[in-house]
């Protein structure tokens, strides 16, 4: 193994003994963990009958994949965007959007979390209208992932 990665496991492992709360640490350092989830997508500016859409599912859940946990990321109107980490601390954690196709599209990802549970919000505006959407996602820890 290269020095520069038993550094980088043993920054890991340390940082994980100060902050044992993080989904990150939940079960070490970086493993996945198995989550029940509910996804819910809200339009405001649409007529009430066509503003929310709520999905459930279990997924193993990444700590380190938090800025790609939302569906939504993966829609074509968002192709050329991603999300910017912005801060960390132990309980939460918060995103810029980041778009390069010059839209104007702007928008943020706020995660709070802990040993027992994970909820995020993306707030997303599109460039040059007055249309806005979030995502939220909140989900409880089940356990560890089965293996493949």
């Amino acid at each position: 193994m290269h020095r520069s990665s038993v550094c980088a496991a043993a920054a890991m492992m340390l940082a994980c003994l100060h902050v044992a709360s993080s989904p990150a640490c939940a079960a070490g350092p970086g493993v996945p963990m198995l989550y029940d989830l509910v996804v819910e997508t809200g339009m405001p500016h649409l007529e009430e009958n066509l503003r929310y859409a709520v999905t459930r599912e279990r997924r193993c859940v990444d700590p380190r994949d938090l800025g790609r946990m939302f569906p939504v990321l993966d829609h074509v109107a968002l192709q050329d965007c991603r999300l910017v980490p912005a801060s960390q601390a132990d309980d939460h954690a918060t995103y810029t959007l980041a778009c390069s196709g010059g839209h104007g599209t702007t928008g943020e990802a706020r995660w709070q979390f802990d040993e027992h549970a994970l909820a995020g919000t993306l707030d997303v505006r599109f460039g040059g209208k007055n249309m806005t959407f979030y995502q939220r996602i909140s989900g409880r820890m089940l356990g560890r992932c089965e293996a493949p």
